[in-house]
């Protein structure tokens, strides 16, 4: 993997020659986004002043990804990286190292207050360097689940874009500003449709523990067989615990999620007899057809398909 990752950077330093070193002041601020979610941000916050591309794209697993030479190539020529962080994207320094970059790496959680927790189901987590498993305790790498960390995420990507185009800073201010006021009016629409469903009726169950933050913040409760990370199968055990749990608590509804296979979920909603609610989207965007192609829409989706599931509306 990691000579063919090298052998395209070749091409990839003969085409920065043929463009030539003036054409660089022109060029828009060239993006490297390691999944879906940020780059939507980034979008928002760049407008036409950045380039963007994305690693992992739409309905992508960044957990299980494994870069190609267009990824070596793109973090090679890139302005800035930017990341999530908490161990989320286990390929990330691979491809570091394999593209020899000199781009500025951003890590987005900077100034999130991490969630903690043990898995309660999953045997193993694979979150790369977390130490998982074995019912120790691991960091939910999830932070843009919240939409008040998704305003971190925004406040970092503009301080990333004015240290790198001070020229484009008060675009990038603006910008970032007028966005973060739709994120403050998609917080009061998640929130009002959550008061709205009956407390008893707040547990749902989904693929995996993708939503730690959003419980945290919004007061929904979410059981899932598998960890933080979908890198490893639950066990037997796991599921059957899960059964149990779902049947004693009563939970109101079950997803499967756009990352994932459903086969696991559509077993447990036989076991307990609760219907398949719809899909959520957690670890990434869907196609731009889609219902879920930006993050307000992707929360729009979710909270549409959790609400319509429980109360049937």
């Amino acid at each position: 993997m990691l000579k063919s990752l090298r052998a395209a950077l070749v091409m990839s330093v003969i085409t920065l020659t043929t463009f030539g070193a003036s054409s660089a002041f022109t060029a828009p601020l060239k993006v490297v986004a390691s999944f879906t979610v940020i780059a939507d941000f980034a979008k928002n916050v760049g407008g036409d002043r950045i380039d963007v591309t994305t690693i992992v794209g739409p309905d992508g697993d960044a957990h299980v990804y494994e870069p190609s030479p267009a990824d070596a190539v793109a973090m090679a020529n890139a302005d800035i990286v930017l990341v999530n962080g908490l161990h989320f994207e286990g390929f990330l320094q691979r491809l570091v190292d394999a593209s020899a970059t000199k781009a500025s790496i951003i890590t987005l959680t900077k100034g999130v207050t991490p969630i903690d927790f043990k898995p309660e189901f999953a045997d193993a987590d694979a979150a790369e360097g977390a130490g998982t498993g074995g019912g120790k305790t691991v960091t939910d790498p999830h932070a843009f689940q919240s939409i008040a960390n998704a305003r971190i995420y925004v406040k970092n990507i503009a301080e990333a874009f004015c240290a790198a185009d001070s020229d484009g800073c008060v675009s990038y201010q603006t910008n970032a500003a007028t966005y973060t006021k739709k994120l403050d009016a998609l917080e009061g629409e998640v929130k009002a449709a959550i008061q709205s469903i009956p407390a008893a009726k707040r547990v749902v169950i989904t693929s995996h523990d993708a939503f730690g933050y959003f419980e945290h913040a919004y007061g929904l409760t979410f059981l899932a067989p598998q960890g933080i990370s979908t890198d490893s199968e639950p066990s037997a055990a796991d599921v059957a615990k899960l059964v149990t749990q779902v049947k004693q608590d009563k939970a109101a509804a079950i997803f499967v999620e756009n990352i994932t296979n459903p086969r696991l979920i559509e077993q447990i909603a036989d076991e307990t007899g609760i219907k398949v609610g719809g899909t959520l989207y957690s670890d990434a965007l869907s196609q731009p057809d889609g219902p879920a192609s930006t993050y307000i829409d992707m929360m729009h989706n979710n909270i549409r398909q959790i609400k319509g599931a429980i109360l049937g509306s």
